[in-house]
């Protein structure tokens, strides 16, 4: 499983259809957050994911629509009786902002929170998959990041190991685990019957940025890309200016980065009723585009080579 559950998608302060930045990702289990605005506990609830599984939160930066809940989610977890550490990763100066949370409401969890500061380049190795930190470009030190899966064993030739005289059963597992095996005197070599090794599946969540070459560079071929499309095309000073992106900025990054599907999110309020013009500059430039919406979800489909 790898699925996407977008809990906010509002840029700069909620409206009443969008909650501020946050994002979980679901990975075989295991919950990830990407930004926690204020409330995101509450749209956990109401999309019924549950806390126990959630082992990390990442945090792109330190304006408050993307990392107020914090504290809430913190002491929620804490009531609700969680024992297992949580880590926390984000820019340098994470671990002050994080105790200054902590020490919000005179209430100390009962669980351990793990700080950890990142830096562009970083990489966050885990079991399966690994979050390297993107350099991006906005009005106060940032960073995005990529998860991607580890590459997958490539596919198992049943019929020509058949050919080769490998019976079906234990065998086949054996081979497809990269081990040769000896059939009546012959080495059978597992690179005989499994193909090349098949690429894991990316997301790409660039937080609040201008388009720039290290999120091109971290977004090439991945399979969705969830980029800041706080305005539409005729506000492109504004984005400028405020350090953002337009949906057709994050299109032509998307299109040159050969994506498979790209999200806009961090949606200006100014578009609460009517997100028709980012999806429609979008789609001038690239097809398989979708603007975020807070509940939605998004699975990610393997890779077939």
């Amino acid at each position: 499983m790898l699925r996407i559950l977008f809990l906010g998608t509002g840029g700069s302060l909620p409206t009443r259809n969008r909650n501020p930045s946050s994002i979980m990702i679901n990975i075989e289990g295991e919950l990830l957050l990407f930004d926690c605005g204020e409330g995101t506990q509450q749209q956990m609830m109401r999309a019924k994911t549950g806390m126990k599984a959630l082992t990390s939160v990442f945090i792109t930066h330190f304006h408050a629509d993307h990392m107020l809940g914090v504290p809430g989610l913190i002491q929620t977890m804490s009531f609700l009786g969680r024992t297992e550490p949580l880590k926390i990763y984000g820019p340098q100066d994470v671990k002050e902002f994080v105790n200054v949370f902590i020490d919000l409401g005179y209430y100390k969890p009962r669980f351990e929170v793990e700080v950890i500061e990142l830096s562009p380049g970083d990489i966050v190795k885990r079991n399966g998959y690994c979050i390297q930190a993107i350099g991006t470009i906005h009005s106060v030190p940032s960073i995005g990041y990529a998860l991607t899966e580890d590459p997958r064993r490539g596919r198992f030739d049943r019929e020509k190991a058949i050919a080769l005289g490998v019976p079906p059963g234990p065998l086949f597992s054996k081979l497809h685990n990269n081990v040769d095996v000896e059939i009546n005197g012959q080495l059978i070599r597992s690179a005989d019957v499994v193909g090349q090794k098949r690429a894991g599946r990316k997301i790409v969540y660039t937080g609040d940025t201008r388009p720039c070459e290290s999120i091109l560079q971290a977004s090439m071929n991945a399979d969705v890309l969830i980029h800041d499309s706080t305005l539409a095309r005729d506000k492109e000073e504004w984005a400028k200016e405020s350090k953002h992106s337009t949906a057709f900025e994050a299109a032509n990054l998307a299109k040159e980065a050969n994506v498979i599907r790209l999200v806009l999110t961090h949606i200006s309020s100014r578009y609460t009723d009517d997100t028709s013009s980012l999806l429609k500059e979008a789609q001038e430039i690239f097809k398989n585009v979708i603007v975020a919406e807070d509940l939605m979800e998004i699975d990610v489909p393997l890779k077939d080579k």
